[in-house]
């Protein structure tokens, strides 16, 4: 091994640190390749040999909520300067950078279930799984209340990790755990469609206490809107497309009191910057005068 411990060490130590038993610890220590670590609850770390400077950026963007007890929603876009996430006509391979996408990779490795719209699934046809990082893929979930999924869409039928198709209560009857095999559970929703607060809920009592909520642009819109997520990864391209679908889309406000104001901390990912916003408890609310 290099002087320096390089990004490979470095996420084998955030894989072993997603498996702990946070509620019932403190700290943890344990060995990969042969050199002790220490971490915190709550992300503080110490290592008795030299980081490079890639890999202290991925723990510090990723243990403060991996090391942490409870439940976690967070939010993935990635998107144009101009908060584009396609063109037009829906093109968006690639805006991001390869390392945008195997960031997105990390997210879900370090998550239960990853949570999509049924507009997703049927224009991009994604595997969501984590074939660029190491790791296991989080259960798969697609929101479609009026049953609109093309059944020959892969997350279907490939078997790489249990599939959940969540439709409309009068679509399919209910079930209180998750699959083994790809499977259409009803939940109840409105015309509006699910209440993401009640996704969450549902996926926590089938054992998926973190979940990443990872697209379209108008699903992961209706969770932040709802007050449900956490944390969010926006990641950002040095890109113009001047005319395209916009990522976030928000109901107007009035005033700029009335704005989101997360905690916000910026990171590199190639030739992207990755803002990881903080909504946990006060971080979303609108600013008091």
């Amino acid at each position: 091994m290099a002087d320096e411990l390089v990004p490979d060490w470095g996420w084998a130590c955030i894989l072993q640190a997603r498996d702990a038993d946070w509620a019932g610890a403190g700290a943890i220590s344990f060995t990969v390749g042969g050199v002790d670590v220490h971490i915190a609850r709550g992300g503080g770390w110490r290592c008795a040999r030299v980081l490079r400077a890639d890999t202290v950026e991925l723990f510090d963007l990723f243990l403060p909520w991996v090391a942490t007890p409870g439940r976690l929603a967070i939010a993935q876009l990635g998107q144009s300067l101009d908060g584009c996430i396609a063109t037009a006509s829906g093109a968006s391979h690639y805006i991001n950078c390869l390392e945008a996408r195997t960031h997105l990779h990390r997210l879900r490795a370090l998550v239960d279930a990853v949570v999509v719209g049924v507009g997703t699934v049927n224009a991009d046809d994604p595997q969501l799984t984590v074939r660029h990082v190491a790791g296991r893929n989080p259960v798969r979930v697609v929101l479609d209340p009026r049953a609109r999924a093309r059944a020959g869409a892969r997350l279907f039928h490939d078997g790489a990790a249990p599939t959940v198709h969540l439709v409309g209560a009068d679509l399919a009857p209910a079930c209180a755990a998750l699959p083994q095999r790809p499977a259409r559970i009803g939940l109840a929703c409105t015309d509006a469609g699910f209440d993401p607060a009640a996704v969450l809920e549902w996926l926590a009592r089938a054992g998926c206490r973190r979940v990443l909520v990872e697209g379209g642009g108008l699903t992961v819109s209706r969770f932040v809107h709802a007050g449900v997520i956490d944390r969010f990864h926006l990641l950002v391209a040095p890109l113009l497309i001047g005319s395209g679908r916009p990522g976030l889309a928000l109901p107007p406000i009035d005033t700029v009191d009335e704005a989101l104001r997360p905690a916000c901390r910026l990171f590199r990912c190639g030739e992207d910057t990755v803002f990881d916003l903080d909504f946990g408890r006060a971080g979303g609310l609108p600013q008091q005068g």
